[in-house]
């Protein structure tokens, strides 16, 4: 896929703007941004967790049984 138009994109904007209405947009871009926050931190999380865990040594430590 290449990338968008100025004429895609001024069409979706009104596309989005007839479905939800005016008085809509501010809320679902509230919603979004706390959405996208909210999956980046738990990216951070996941990230910090998997930073911290440590590899199991070579005679089998840290392993389960």
């Amino acid at each position: 896929m290449g990338k968008f138009s100025i004429w895609e994109i001024v069409v979706i904007v009104i596309l989005v703007v007839v479905i939800f209405g005016g008085r809509r947009l501010p809320e679902l871009g509230r919603g979004l941004g706390k959405g996208l926050a909210n999956f980046r931190s738990s990216l951070k999380e996941g990230a910090d967790v998997k930073k911290d865990d440590t590899p199991a040594g070579k005679d089998g430590e840290g392993k389960d049984a």
